[in-house]
């Protein structure tokens, strides 16, 4: 019995945390990470990795457990020890969720995105904290909200570089992560887009395409450029490749405007007008005085 009670080192109390964890005992893991904070103060060796996992960890098994603001509270810890790390972030946006602090939350999802936009969790939650925001805060919802932290381009850089080698297993078939474009893309694809702009004000929507579709391929997480190249499609009729770009600039962010009505736009042009009703409804949800899109939806309703 006296060797089964030795003094455990964090990293097998981190491992029994994550065992309580995964069986449904939150207290039990959370109290045993708390052990291993204890370990790794004690140790001297003050790995603030090591720590901001732990927290994190921790944070998991309070959010779960209900105990909300002890989850923002060690959220809070993981972040200051590594910052922008996008598991305390998710935790955080989900415990300020549910305390219905929604502007709290909508940062931390939104900071999340500019991190890795490929997170569903971050995009339904940006998507959810939209909505409420407009119910509580009316169209000016945005101007109330605290400041939204930039990521810096070395974060964005050392995520692309650890998943860059990293595959996920998805239906029986193994496929590659996207990867997090460097500043060197980021800046080309601006350039780029900014000449498609440039084009678009003369009226040259298929060199603007052209020139969109370019900045695309340094970076395929640009919403705008997508919105963008989306416009110039309806501006040349090309109806099919419209509705492509705004479903790929909804998926990165389910609630945006642009998208939303030039996908309906491009609908009603394909005469599918239970399709445009729907976006035109989901956009008048998220932004219910949007003229363009009231008289959108009566053109279409008279259609129908």
């Amino acid at each position: 019995m006296s060797q089964k009670r030795r003094s455990q080192s964090w990293t097998e109390l981190k491992q029994a945390g994550n065992e309580f964890f995964k069986t449904g005992q939150y207290g039990e893991a959370a109290s045993i990470y708390s052990q291993a904070i204890k370990e790794v103060e004690k140790s001297g060796k003050k790995n603030p990795e090591d720590l901001s996992i732990l927290y994190s960890n921790r944070a998991a098994s309070y959010l779960k457990d209900g105990n909300c603001w002890e989850c923002v509270k060690d959220c809070t810890v993981s972040l200051d020890l590594v910052p922008f790390g996008i598991k305390p972030l998710l935790r955080r946006a989900a415990a300020y969720e549910a305390l219905e602090r929604y502007r709290l939350a909508y940062v931390d999802y939104k900071t999340a995105l500019q991190i890795d936009c490929n997170i569903p969790a971050a995009h339904d939650g940006t998507s959810r904290m939209t909505k409420c925001l407009t119910e509580v805060d009316g169209l000016s919802w945005r101007e109330k909200l605290p400041l939204i932290p930039t990521v810096p381009m070395a974060v964005k850089e050392k995520l692309s570089l650890a998943t860059s080698q990293q595959t996920t297993q998805h239906n029986g078939t193994r496929e590659n992560k996207k990867s997090v474009p460097g500043e060197v893309s980021i800046k080309k694809a601006l350039t780029l887009k900014e000449e498609g702009n440039a084009q678009v004000k003369k009226g040259e929507y298929k060199k603007a395409i052209e020139k969109y579709t370019q900045s695309l391929k340094h970076n395929s997480s640009e919403i705008t450029t997508y919105t963008n190249r989306a416009l110039c499609y309806l501006s040349v009729k090309m109806y099919k490749e419209a509705l492509q770009d705004c479903e790929e600039a909804l998926r990165l962010d389910s609630a945006n405007i642009k998208a939303l009505y030039r996908r309906a736009q491009a609908h009603k042009e394909l005469k599918d007008y239970k399709a445009c009703i729907e976006d035109l409804n989901s956009l008048l949800k998220v932004e219910p005085k949007n003229t363009a899109g009231q008289n959108l939806l009566l053109e279409v309703q008279k259609k129908k």
